[in-house]
Parts: structure tokens; C-alpha cells; sequence
């Protein structure tokens, strides 16, 4: 008899860890299932703010592979709308709902992948029914804003809670969709990914297009009219709303796994080890969103959602299932996003990071351009670095500017990865051409004054 693979999400994780599988399992030797609650597979959350705003003009453009793929080149028995609402281990079998049609099934499996993703973080007040509130993780829930947005009476004004990457790239979208949009976030500054210095940078880019960027503002609440959304309520008084998106993060979603006796670890995400086995679990796999990792530069648990990590651990479960050997060694947190006309970067450490880690440390910012100050299309760029002292290890950088500042966050991650001394950055042997970089990279510019405040902090 063929052994059985369950996996529970049908998004980045799970259907990477299912597709690798098949690869390296003949179809006689596995059957694969997948329960999925969504309408989709294998799409791009993170591309949804640009289908919201109509840069990318199609849904399905987000879609990587549809369920009809899977059943037809990998025989994976994809069944979309069909929530798993338990776990029994003893028994060796999840029991799933069909929510469309109703009624409840158990399904046996030998082996299971746990790929549950993450859920947004949502307030109480955001759960009182109130039509035109919307929280944002799935396409599911960007085709239930797109729908909103497109139906009469057409929304005015907008209000985004939360300055994280979904509530600074949906503000952008909203902005471009034509409504007045306000973002409020409770925090110094929005992008809390990065230091405060750095993302009043990414608030004021915001706020050259018209977005209104209120700070150290709570929202405790909701107004409505006739059950649609009027405004939202705060200690400086309601701010009118037609829509309101939610931009507070995300949190892993292990409600299944904690009920089912899954370890789970201090940043609430599933416990794996390197080969992404849930320890002490025979014939058990976590990936994506919902496990937590080890940070390569603190050495401490974290929960870093992002779809580049959900991909790469998918195929590391794929691999070990299919009968390989493969382990995922960590993160450092790397990520980027746009702002308007900037892009924000960032890798490992944030100062209170580095803090928290007890690790002391020296920060800098260092201005430069993308391209040689004298070449058109040349654009500021603001470099930040933490480094280790007196050792000078990086432990972190964050960058924010215009035309070709993000990338640059991947050099800066590969010397990260790599354990550099910022002494040893400025001596990287990087391209320069003056259309894509000054003589002196932004890197080098950066890494050079680093040199410099930790000779002085050592004197």
C-alpha cells in the first residue's frame, strides 16, 4: 500500500514541500493530499497591495500554480475550501470540514506537513461585524477588499492601522486608487522592521504623496452607519473611514498544532529542527510562517515571516520526504519593500535587537547616491550599520532611498551571512560604473565610517 502525505496549506510552504516530494516519490510509492481553505494555491501574498492598486492587473497574474496543475502534472489531490480542524496523533488522522457543502471527514496519513502560514493580527473591536474592515493575508482577503473597493457606494477615505509592510505598501495602493488615506500607527514610526530613525524616513516619503501619517496613535475602536464602517475611534478623536485595512503584523497560526500537542517555541511559532521535523513527532514537518527559526546572528528562536523562507523550507521537507537529505540553516531577516518612490531595506539586527541579544555594539548612518553624483538618475541613499564592538562583526544594516537602494540590502546580507568585519567590507570588490554606482559604493561609504567610530569608541 502507498504510504499517505497529508499537508495542511496549500500556499508557499505545503505545496513546495508536496511538489518536492512527488519529484523524488513515484506516484505508486505516495499519495499526496493537500487541504486548502482558501479558493487558491500557490499565489503571491506579498504581490496583493499591487493587484489592490492595479500596477498588476489580473488576480491570476499572483497565482503560480493552480490546483488543477497539481492534480494534472503531480497527481496531488488538492482540495480547495476543505478547513482541518483537528489533529489526532494517536490515531494517526486529521479531521477536516468541508465549508462550502458542510459535513466532516477524517482522513488517515502515514506522513504530515503542518503549512498553516500566519494569521494578521486583529484587535477585538475588528470582530464586531462591522462591514469594510479587513484584515489582509490571503487572496481571498484581496479579493474581498478589491470587491469592496469597486462596489457602490464607492469608498472616499481610507484608514490603515498598523505601519508594517502590508499597511505602508496597502497605504501606496489605496493612495493610487484615488482615496484619501490616513495611517495610523501606535508606534514612534512606522516599519517597525527598522529603527525609528530609519522609518521616519520611509513616514516622510509617505507623506510627499498625500498620505496622512498620524504616530503614537492608538485606534481603540469603530464607528458604523447603516453596518458599513463610518470612521475609526481614537484618544484624539474618530478619523472618518469607508474602508479600513489592518497593517498590525501577523502571528504564527498554530492553533492546530498547539491543540494537537505540537511543540511550540518562545516566539509562538511550531518548534523544528534543522531538517524542519517537529522534534519528538515521528513522521511530522513544519515550513513557512507558522515555525519558528533559528537567527544566525543572535543565535536566538525568531518567527520572520516572509515568503523566501516559506519556499526554501517547503522544498527542505520535500527533500527529507522524498528520501534526501537537506537542512535549513537559519535567517538573518532579510527583506525589502517599497514606499511610495522608496525602498526600504533591511538585514539582521535592529539596535534593540542587538540590545536585547546583549551584544554592545556601534550604529552609523551614512549618506551617499546611487550612481556617480554627476550622472543623471542620481538619487540620496541612507545607509545604517550596527556592528559589534570592538570585534566590528556586522550584525546589522538598513537602507532607505530611491533607484537601486534596495538591492544593495543583499550585499550587506551575503557579508552578514558570512560573519564580515565591516574592516573587511571596505575592502569588497564590488562594480562600479557611473551609472550604477559612485567609485565609493554606498556599501563601502558606510562600512569605511563604521571603520571609523569603533577606532574611536576604542581610544
Amino acid at each position: 500500500m502507498a504510504q499517505r502525505l497529508i499537508v495542511i496549506g496549500g500556499d508557499a510552504a505545503g505545496m513546495a514541500a508536496a511538489s518536492q516530494a512527488r519529484r523524488r516519490r513515484g506516484r505508486d510509492d505516495l499519495e499526496i493530499v493537500a487541504f486548502e481553505r482558501g479558493h487558491f494555491t500557490s499565489y503571491s501574498a506579498c504581490g496583493i497591495p499591487y493587484w489592490i492598486s492595479g500596477v498588476v492587473k489580473e488576480r491570476d497574474q499572483l497565482i503560480a500554480r493552480d490546483p488543477a496543475t497539481f492534480r494534472d502534472e503531480f497527481d496531488i489531490d488538492v482540495r480547495l475550501r476543505t478547513e482541518v480542524t483537528g489533529i489526532d496523533l494517536g490515531r494517526r488522522e486529521v479531521v477536516a470540514r468541508d465549508l462550502d457543502r458542510g459535513g466532516q471527514l477524517r482522513e488517515r496519513f502515514d506522513t504530515l506537513v503542518y503549512a498553516t502560514g500566519a494569521l494578521p493580527v486583529r484587535p477585538d473591536w475588528a470582530d464586531d461585524g462591522v462591514a469594510g474592515v479587513f484584515g489582509m493575508q490571503t487572496l481571498d482577503d484581496g479579493a474581498a477588499l478589491r470587491e469592496w473597493l469597486d462596489a457602490e457606494p464607492r469608498p472616499r477615505r481610507a484608514v490603515v492601522v498598523g505601519g508594517g509592510y502590508i499597511g505602508v505598501e496597502l497605504a501606496e495602493a489605496l493612495i493610487r486608487r484615488g482615496l484619501t488615506v490616513t495611517l495610523v500607527e501606535q508606534g514612534e514610526q512606522p516599519m517597525s522592521t527598522v529603527d525609528p530613525d530609519m522609518g521616519a524616513l520611509a513616514a516622510d516619503a509617505m507623506r510627499t504623496v498625500g498620505i496622512d501619517v498620524r504616530t503614537g496613535v492608538e485606534v481603540t475602536g469603530v464607528e458604523e452607519r447603516d453596518g458599513r464602517v463610518s470612521a475609526v475611534v481614537t484618544a484624539d478623536g474618530p478619523m472618518p473611514a469607508d474602508v479600513v485595512v489592518l497593517g498590525l503584523g501577523v502571528r504564527p497560526n498554530t492553533t492546530l498544532a498547539g491543540a494537537a500537542g505540537l511543540p511550540l517555541g518562545p516566539s509562538g511559532g511550531v518548534r523544528v529542527d534543522r531538517r524542519m521535523r517537529v522534534p519528538g513527532v515521528p513522521d511530522v514537518w513544519a515550513a513557512g510562517d507558522c515555525v519558528e527559526t533559528l537567527h544566525r546572528v543572535s543565535g536566538l528562536p525568531v518567527h520572520i515571516p516572509l515568503g523566501t523562507h516559506a519556499n526554501k523550507q517547503g522544498r527542505i521537507v520535500g527533500i527529507n520526504i522524498g528520501g534526501g537529505y537537506a537542512t535549513f540553516p537559519g535567517v538573518v531577516g532579510t527583506a525589502v519593500t517599497k514606499v511610495c518612490d522608496v525602498q526600504v531595506g533591511r538585514t539582521g539586527l535592529r539596535e534593540r535587537d542587538a540590545s536585547a541579544s546583549g551584544f554592545e555594539f556601534v550604529s552609523v548612518i551614512a549618506e551617499s547616491t546611487n550612481r556617480a553624483g554627476y550622472h543623471p538618475g542620481a538619487e540620496p541613499m541612507t545607509i545604517k550599520l550596527i556592528a559589534e564592538r570592538p570585534t566590528g562583526r556586522l550584525l546589522g544594516a538598513q537602507i532607505v532611498g530611491r533607484c537601486e537602494a534596495a538591492k544593495r540590502i543583499d550585499v550587506l546580507a551575503v557579508a552578514l551571512w558570512n560573519g564580515m568585519t565591516v574592516d573587511e567590507m571596505t575592502a569588497l570588490d564590488l562594480g562600479y560604473a557611473p551609472p550604477y554606482a559612485p567609485v565609493w559604493d554606498p556599501v563601502l561609504v558606510a562600512a569605511r565610517k563604521a571603520v571609523d567610530v569603533l577606532a574611536e569608541s576604542g581610544r
